[in-house]
C-alpha cells in the first residue's frame, strides 16, 4: 500500500503545471517502480510521481540511494511518446536539460551534465537519472519512465562526493519550488518529443550542456575498461571514445572524468555514483 499523503498532493495538485498530474507520497518503495506499474494499467502521458522518501531507491544497476525525508527531490515522469527505439534516450536527454535550467532559474546554480546519467557542480555529483522502459502488450509502443533525484539541502553521504543545492549555492531551496521549475522547463521539452524538429533540439541542447565530450575518461564496463578521448554522440545517444585500440561507441558504462595529476599521474576529477 503507497502511502499517499492527502493534503501535500492537494497542495501539489494546486502547482498546476500544464501537461502534468502529480502524485505525492509521504513514502514510498521508489517512485519509478510505482510509475511503471501504473504505465502497465494504461496511466497517461505526464503523470508524476513525487515523494518525501523512498524506502528503496535506486539508480543505475540496481545501486541503492536513500536520502533523508525532505531533502531532496525525489520524482518520476511517465511519459507516452511514438519515439523509435533508438530515440528513447531522448526522453532521459529532455529530464537532464530541464533540470539544469530549473537549476538556475530558482538558484542560479551552473550545472554540468555527464554521460549517461548525472548532473556535476564542478567535481561533486548533484543529481542522478534513471530510465526505464515499459513495452506495452504487443511490444509494438513503449512507456518510458524517467526518475530524478536531485539532492536540495543535503549532499549525500560522507565519501560518494555529492553536493548540494544548498551548499553551492547558499540558498535554501524547497522541494516544491524546485519541482515547479523543473516541470515547467520538462513541459517545453516534452512537448518537442513528439517530432524531428523537436528530436534534434533536445539533442542539440543535450550535447551543448554535456561536460563529457573533449574530456578524456575511463569508462567501466561489464568485462573491461576502456580508456580514451569522448568525442562525441551518435544519433542513439552513444557515447563515441577514441582510444588506442580504436573507436568504440557506448550505450552504457560507469565514465570517469580523468585529469592529469601533479606529477603527470591520472586522477578522477569527476566520480559516477
Amino acid at each position: 500500500m503507497y502511502g499517499l499523503h492527502s493534503h501535500t498532493e492537494s497542495r501539489l495538485r494546486a502547482m498546476s503545471v500544464p501537461g502534468f498530474q502529480i502524485r505525492h507520497f509521504e513514502e514510498i518503495d521508489s517512485t519509478n517502480t510505482y510509475l511503471m506499474n501504473e504505465a502497465r494499467h494504461g496511466a497517461a502521458d505526464g503523470l508524476v510521481a513525487v515523494a518525501d522518501h523512498q524506502s528503496a531507491g535506486r539508480g543505475r544497476l540496481d545501486r541503492t540511494w536513500e536520502a533523508p525525508p525532505g531533502a531532496s527531490l525525489l520524482a518520476s515522469i511517465l511519459f507516452r511518446v511514438t519515439l523509435p527505439p533508438e530515440r528513447l534516450y531522448l526522453a532521459t536527454a529532455a529530464v537532464a536539460v530541464a533540470a539544469h535550467a530549473a537549476c538556475w532559474d530558482v538558484a542560479k546554480v551552473d550545472v554540468e551534465l555527464k554521460w549517461p546519467n548525472d548532473l556535476l557542480v564542478g567535481n561533486a555529483k548533484l543529481a542522478g537519472i534513471l530510465a526505464e522502459v515499459v513495452p506495452d502488450a504487443s511490444g509494438e509502443s513503449f512507456a518510458v519512465v524517467v526518475g530524478i533525484g536531485l539532492n536540495l539541502t543535503w549532499p549525500g553521504p560522507p565519501g560518494v562526493n555529492g553536493t548540494s543545492i544548498l551548499e553551492v549555492s547558499g540558498t535554501h531551496v524547497g522541494r516544491d519550488e524546485f519541482l515547479e521549475a523543473f516541470l515547467t522547463q520538462l513541459g517545453e521539452r516534452k512537448a518537442q518529443l513528439h517530432d524531428d524538429a523537436g528530436h534534434l533540439e533536445i539533442q542539440r541542447e543535450f550535447l551543448e550542456r554535456l561536460s563529457t565530450i573533449g574530456q578524456e575518461v575511463s569508462v567501466e564496463l561489464a568485462t573491461e575498461t576502456i580508456v580514451g578521448t569522448a568525442v562525441g554522440l551518435t544519433d542513439h545517444g552513444f557515447l563515441i571514445i577514441e582510444s588506442d585500440t580504436g573507436v568504440r561507441e557506448l550505450s552504457a558504462g560507469d565514465v570517469i572524468h580523468l585529469r592529469r595529476g601533479p606529477l603527470g599521474e591520472e586522477s578522477p576529477s569527476r566520480l559516477n555514483l
